[in-house]
This record gives C-alpha cells, sequence and structure tokens, in this order.
C-alpha cells in the first residue's frame, strides 16, 4: 500500500531540517520526500512519483522517524506479570517507538542461544513493533565467566550487557572485551563503581542527609567510566555507555572521543527531566538507578546532549509492580516504567528551549540507529517508513493507570504535560492511532 503524508511538518534529524512538506511511503519504504518554503512553493523534491492509495492529512503536525529505544526491559521469561512483550510493544506503539532494543536482565538471563531464541520467537509473535535483543555479556550476569559471544551473535544478539550488574573482576571483563572486538560486537556497559554504589539509594548529599537515605558520590560514576575507557583503550572495542549522568562523567567522555576510541554515550529521560529533589517524600517511583542526580548535573547532561557529547536518549524502561515499589525508599525496587513517557517528557527540554527538534530527535532516533547499523531513523529516500506523528504541543494530564504496560510505576503520574503521539507506524502500516 503506498501512502501519502501531506500537509506535514517534517522532522528530519540527519539534515536538521524542520520544514512543511510531504512523504510517501509504499512497500515499507520511504520513495518520495519533498518539501516546501514558508510560502508554499515547492522547494525540493526527491524520490519518485507515485499514485497514493491512502493520503493522511497530518494537518502541520510533526512527522519524524521513528524512537529507537535501547535499553527496554521486559520481563519474559521468568516476570510476565511485569511486562510481557505483548504489553511492552503496545506502549512503544502509543509511546512512538518503532524499534525496542532489550535488555537481558531477565529471569533467567538472556546468556544462551535458546533463551535469546525464546526471546526473539515472543517477540515477533506478540509486539506490534520492531523487537531487537541484547544478550548478557557474563554467564547469568554473574561478572566470573564470558558468555559464548559468537554463537549468540549468530542467534541475533545486536548488543552484549550485563545491564546495572558492572563486571568487577578487570580479568574477566578485558579477556571479555577482547573478544567481542574480535567479532566486531558492541558492548554497552553501566558505569558505576559497584563497591561505592552498593546499597545506595540516592546521590549523596545534604538533602540524602536530611532524609537519611544512603548515598552514593557523583565521583562512582566518573571512577566507573575512568576503568572502562582504559578498558577500552587496550581492547578497541566497541563501546556504548547505557547513562552519563552528571557533569564529572562529562570531561573524560569528552577526552575518550577527542582520542578517537569507538566510543558513545547515552542518557535516560529521567535523568534529563528530573532532580534529585524529586524524591520529596520518599517517593519510590522516583527511585531510579543511578539515583536521580543535581539539577547542575542536570543542565550539564542537557548541554551536552544538545552539542553531541551525549549521543543518544533511552527511556530505560523498567516495570516494577506494586509490590515492589510500596515499599520503604531504601528497600524499593529501582526503576520507571518509560515508553509511553518519552516522548512528552523530551518535549520538555523543546519547551525549555534547551534545544530543537531535529537535534532532539537525533539522540531519540538517528543516532541510536546509526550504534545499531541500522537504516532508519531518517526520512530520507530508501529509509524504512519507521515513523511517529505527533503533536509538540498538546497538554494532558498524566494518568498512570491509562498506560499500556501492565506495570505503572511512572514518576510523571499526575504531571501535566506536553506532546501527544498521534500515530505510529512501522513498515508503512499504522500501529497506533489515537483516539
Amino acid at each position: 500500500m503506498t501512502i501519502r503524508f501531506i500537509n506535514a511538518r517534517l522532522i528530519d534529524p540527519e539534515t536538521g531540517a524542520d520544514t512543511l512538506g510531504e512523504l510517501t511511503v509504499s512497500s515499507g519504504v520511504i520513495i518520495a520526500n519533498s518539501t516546501q518554503d514558508a510560502d508554499n512553493t515547492d522547494n525540493r523534491f526527491r524520490g519518485e512519483t507515485s499514485d497514493a492509495e491512502t493520503i493522511v492529512d497530518c494537518m502541520g503536525k510533526c512527522l519524524a522517524p521513528g524512537i529507537i529505544d535501547i535499553g527496554v526491559k521486559v520481563c519474559e521469561p521468568g516476570e510476565r506479570h511485569k511486562e510481557s512483550y505483548r504489553s511492552a510493544g503496545r506502549a512503544a506503539a502509543a509511546g512512538g517507538v518503532t524499534t525496542m532494543v532489550t535488555r537481558p536482565d531477565t529471569s533467567p538471563a538472556i546468556d544462551s542461544p535458546e533463551v535469546l531464541e525464546f526471546a526473539r520467537r515472543r517477540a515477533n509473535e506478540a509486539a506490534p513493533v520492531n523487537v531487537l535483543v541484547m544478550a548478557a555479556l557474563t554467564k547469568g550476569r554473574m561478572g566470573r565467566e564470558m558468555t559464548e559471544i559468537g554463537f549468540l551473535q549468530d542467534a541475533g544478539a545486536v548488543a552484549f550487557t550485563d545491564c546495572d550488574h558492572v563486571v568487577r573482576d578487570t580479568k574477566v571483563y578485558s579477556r571479555a572485551l577482547t573478544y567481542a572486538r574480535s567479532l566486531g560486537a558492541l558492548v554497552i556497559a553501566h558505569v558505576q563503581e559497584p563497591i561505592l554504589s552498593a546499597g545506595a539509594a540516592v546521590t549523596s548529599g545534604k538533602f540524602a542527609s536530611l532524609r537519611g537515605l544512603p548515598g552514593v558520590s557523583p565521583m562512582a560514576e566518573r571512577m566507573g567510566l575512568d576503568r572502562d575507557i582504559a578498558l577500552v583503550e587496550m581492547s578497541g572495542v566497541r563501546y556504548h555507555v547505557d547513562q552519563i549522568t552528571t557533569a564529572r562523567a562529562l570531561p573524560a567522555l569528552e577526552r575518550a572521543k577527542a582520542n578517537g576510541l569507538d566510543i558513545t554515550a547515552g542518557v535516560s529521560i529521567h535523568h534529563l527531566t528530573l532532580n534529585e529533589l524529586d524524591v520529596a517524600d520518599y517517593r519510590t517511583f522516583f527511585k531510579v538507578k543511578p539515583p536521580l542526580r543535581s539539577e547542575d548535573d542536570r543542565l550539564a547532561v542537557i548541554e551536552a546532549l544538545a552539542d553531541g557529547t551525549i549521543d543518544l536518549i533511552s527511556s530505560m524502561h523498567t516495570p516494577q509492580d506494586e509490590e515492589s515499589k510500596r515499599l520503604p525508599f531504601e528497600e524499593a525496587a529501582s526503576g520507571a516504567v518509560a515508553m509511553e513517557t518519552l516522548l512528552p517528557a523530551a518535549m520538555r527540554l523543546i519547551h525549555n528551549e534547551h534545544m530543537d527538534l531535529p537535534t532532539l530527535w537525533r539522540a531519540l532516533s538517528l543516532a541510536p540507529a546509526k550504534r545499531l547499523g541500522l537504516a532508519s531513523g531518517r526520512l530520507s529516500v530508501g529509509a524504512p517508513a519507521d515513523l511517529v506523528l505527533f503533536d509538540p504541543d498538546a497538554p494532558f494530564i498524566m494518568d498512570r493507570f491509562k498506560l499500556h504496560s501492565k506495570s505503572k510505576n511512572t514518576p510523571f503520574d499526575g504531571a501535566r504535560m506536553q506532546g501527544k503521539v498521534i500515530a505510529t507506524y512501522v513498515a508503512g502500516q499504522p500501529v497506533f492511532e489515537s483516539e
């Protein structure tokens, strides 16, 4: 089926353009892309002409590449009551996420080709969006023995990570990185010095002391990053930091990039839009890992994202049930659901004038696509027609009970937000349309 999107505000992160225009898709790919000047005259046309079977009038709303979300937790196998591939897929589609890249921190961990094949099969059966699966770097994510990286890669693993289980044994870690390098595999790491950060619930400082909560210094992130950079330099591995959340880690990241290391970094939407004071009266929906940082750190990370030092944004979608969250703050599980709130939360960066939409979409779509070697994340002719149509200004009050995720642990419950997904398309087919 050929679909022609007219009267669209095209957000193209590859060219940095934010212009009125049209987009035509057929057989799952973009076949034509045209933009217009403000006086509505044709300015540029790329691709081929075609008689569209369906015309979608975007009415001036934004049409952008679908979001590619690295680091989504789906709780199959083991904890399906928290999140299944079916519920996660619906949540992704409702949030404008067209590709989920799932974590291996399941029960059991995705550390063998058999478990990986199960996850891929379930995802393809149940989820309406694209699903790519990551595998564990070490068996059981225990940091003692590396997994069969080559076999897992052959089975479809797109990256390797032990998630928030930092590998403490440097010799094991260096061997795993060296082996991953020989196979061209991407390794994703969580950079926290594991002993300093053990048992921490918040970032250390005056606020943590006043609340009587165990804290961790921001230097734990810097120390973890410094160690990993040395190992990346030694091994030459393709390497990605899942979350950079503190100003003190940024100079090390800048030096590593300047020295030519194959390193990229991400940040979660929560660390871009919330700070340590949001914990307030021990609200466990705000307990995430690493913990929320100071306002100075938040602003520094936003600036690093805008200038490209930090490459991409992820939701770090981590479902937890009520029993895991309705506990004293220290004992409550970390994490928050975030795929459906990712886009409206990211709009705060636009409405507060921290960056423009093409820059934001570079981090949400283009940069993740490049890191994973995907053709998506673009509006160019020939790119997959994975798209999101959204209104960046539509106001609403977040109601967690309306989320598609099985778990409802969002820190944005009751918050006034702006930005709504109107429709999501995967390979040119609508997988979500708002009511």
